[in-house]
């Protein structure tokens, strides 16, 4: 693989901590979730930084794959879910939902092509493919919150 670019970020404390990239872009405070027994609060934690991450990363596969199928992804929006939960051995587990609308993309079968061909393109689908549940649903554009 002929690398483009790479990403730095250094995290200190875990999931109590801070995290930032060493170029400054980006540096926040860490706190685990009020669901995962933590204080939760202003800071973030590492799953909504994935889903952060992979919403952006799957939205733009989505409108180079458009592109190429000379469709639209005007007021395209996509909603990265990303859950943790235990699993058998006490291992932590990922599952990832993308709720995705293209609501100039009137044709649903097209709508899902275009879907489909972005999971493939995606470098955050390809990294996970195989290892964790990754669901991607249209969804009518009104109804993504």
């Amino acid at each position: 693989m002929n690398i483009l670019y790479t990403a730095e970020a250094t995290a200190t404390g875990g999931r109590e901590g801070h995290v930032a990239t060493t170029d400054g872009a980006l540096t926040v405070d860490l706190a685990v979730p009020k669901e995962l027994g933590g204080p939760g609060g202003l800071a973030t934690n590492p799953e909504q930084l994935f889903a952060a991450g992979y919403a952006a990363c799957f939205d733009n596969a989505m409108i180079r794959v458009a592109r190429r199928m000379k469709l639209s992804t005007a007021g395209s929006r996509v909603t990265a879910r990303v859950g943790i939960g235990a699993v058998e051995g006490g291992r932590f587990q990922l599952a990832v939902e993308l709720l995705v609308t293209l609501p100039e993309v009137e044709d649903e079968a097209q709508a899902r092509a275009v879907l489909d061909a972005a999971h493939q393109v995606c470098p955050y689908s390809n990294a996970t493919r195989g290892n964790i549940d990754v669901t991607v649903t249209l969804v009518p554009a009104p109804d993504i919150d």
